[in-house]
């Protein structure tokens, strides 16, 4: 099968890495250094597995603000070229698009084979996620639908339940996949927030509420606040979705996230620093990606208050990072921070721990 691949992300790498096990793969990406290193066999994005294996995509789709929708423009650009290019492929999309997007683009597509595929894989673990997939969801009927299904679970290592839908309900299934994830980071963190407040142990309570085996314990260590590339703007994209329809929680959720980073920031400031380190600014252990990270909005809140900022983060090229001084020597950071702020604790910070704000419980992920 002679499969292209459009956009060299976590999305479309992962993916191409997987098919090109039994397939005939092209990658695209419109980033040159990405598409060099791939040709060198080199991952463009960091990730362990990655590393040892090998390409390819799909394009951003951005939170636009103003108009609270996605910006689905590279998407529609690229379907646009395939069908021009290849009137006879079928197009799978992998980008996250609003609910209603590819029947709208098929209908305005007359003939185009459109089918959508939601991806559900975690930063940092993209590839491991494809190789062992939670399930296999394909909005469409048709049978090049189940045929991509099938390519998919031809290149993982275990097998997956495979879900056929129409493709609106496949692009509300990653939405409400993920507003859900968010909604269950929020719970523990207003959790958090609450022991806190009140000098409770916050770990104490979340393991008594997580012996329910309907509630369980995973997926409830504390954090700044949900972040990263997906849950943000994909809660955002669902709130937006309700727009005509009656809803409290998917708005609390989103509305939750400000809140727990306002409560950190002013946590940090009741220490009354002069100056605070942010140690990291990557949204995973084992990824360079800022995009939309937690701890950026507790940054920018301290600032708000005057407060000097250092940054350790050795992913970073430039000297600032928003006027703020980037420190890449460890030992010098830590020297010159009064308050260390870390979403996740690590051993390295073990000699100042006295100094280290972070709401990190279990110490996992």
């Amino acid at each position: 099968m002679k499969i292209t691949v459009v956009g060299l992300g976590y999305v479309g790498l992962s993916n191409a890495v997987v098919l090109a096990k039994h397939n005939d793969v092209v990658a695209l990406d419109i980033d040159v250094n990405r598409v060099e290193l791939v040709s060198q066999r080199r991952s463009p994005i960091v990730e362990a597995e990655l590393e040892e294996y090998l390409v390819v995509v799909a394009t951003p789709t951005n939170y636009d603000e103003r108009t609270n929708y996605f910006d689905t423009s590279s998407v529609e650009s690229v379907v646009a070229d395939a069908v021009r290019l290849a009137p006879g492929a079928t197009v799978v999309i992998k980008s996250t698009v609003p609910v209603g997007f590819t029947a709208g683009l098929v209908a305005r597509m007359s003939g185009a084979r459109i089918v959508f595929s939601p991806e559900f894989l975690r930063e940092g673990q993209a590839l491991h996620d494809n190789l062992h997939p939670s399930r296999i969801v394909m909005g469409s009927d048709a049978p090049e639908a189940k045929l991509f299904a099938d390519l998919m679970l031809q290149g993982a290592e275990e097998p997956a339940p495979i879900l056929i839908t129409s493709s609106t309900e496949a692009e509300a299934i990653k939405l409400f996949a993920n507003t859900y994830l968010a909604m269950r980071v929020a719970y523990f963190n207003e959790l958090d927030t609450y022991a806190a407040t009140h000098g409770l142990d916050s770990r104490a309570i979340i393991e008594g509420v997580g012996f329910d085996p309907r509630i369980g314990t995973h997926y409830n260590n504390p954090s700044f606040g949900y972040g990263g590339y997906c849950l943000p703007k994909d809660t955002k994209q669902l709130l937006a979705n309700y727009d005509q329809v009656p809803q409290t929680l998917i708005r609390a959720i989103v509305e939750s996230n400000r809140t727990r980073k306002d409560f950190v920031a002013s946590d940090i400031l009741a220490r009354q620093p002069n100056v605070v380190g942010f140690y990291r600014l990557a949204m995973k252990e084992g990824s360079d990606n800022f995009r939309s990270s937690s701890i950026q909005g507790i940054m920018k809140r301290i600032k708000a208050r005057g407060v000097d900022v250092v940054v350790y983060e050795p992913w970073l090229t430039d000297d600032t990072f928003f006027n703020s001084r980037v420190v890449r020597d460890l030992e010098e950071f830590k020297a010159l921070s009064e308050v260390i702020v870390a979403n996740r604790y690590v051993d390295e910070l073990a000699d100042v721990a006295d100094k280290v704000y972070t709401r990190d419980l279990y110490r996992r992920d």
